[in-house]
């Protein structure tokens, strides 16, 4: 089951899947608590197993009505088994009935052929983010 959780619920995923197990405080992103952010998690018979943050963030070539996610993350133990397309498919129906446009990411390199099955495109060249790893921009038009 999806539904919206706290911000706080997503630190656990975090830390363990996407920061090395770097300290919960380390794991908070500052957009965590803006107006209009929304954080969404897959449940198997109540364990969190999947999270992503949505939060309104417009891409620099690509106008208004964007919205960014970031943090999306699944527990190893049940990854592949589409909990994470499942989420990301219930944000496109979250975003737009908020009338958002597109929404874009910084996609992990090794993820790039999970979003480009879910319909998201490359839009920028491989980049480093430090201490993370390489990286795409990703984006999918919702209209």
């Amino acid at each position: 089951m999806i539904r919206r959780i706290s911000a706080e619920q997503t630190l656990p995923l975090r830390s363990a899947v996407l920061r090395n197990n770097m300290s919960f405080a380390q794991c908070v992103f500052p957009t965590d608590d803006i107006a209009g952010v929304f954080h969404l998690g897959y449940f198997v018979n109540e364990e969190l197993v999947c999270i992503g943050t949505f939060f309104p963030e417009d891409y620099k070539e690509m106008g208004p009505g964007g919205f960014r996610l970031r943090g999306m993350a699944t527990d190893p133990a049940y990854a592949g088994k589409g909990f994470g397309g499942e989420l990301i498919k219930f944000c496109f129906n979250e975003l737009r009935s908020v009338q958002a446009a597109y929404i874009w990411c910084n996609a992990r390199s090794a993820a790039v052929g999970f979003y480009n099955r879910l319909g998201f495109e490359v839009i920028s060249e491989e980049f480093e983010i430090h201490g993370v790893g390489p990286h795409y921009d990703m984006y999918y038009q919702l209209n």
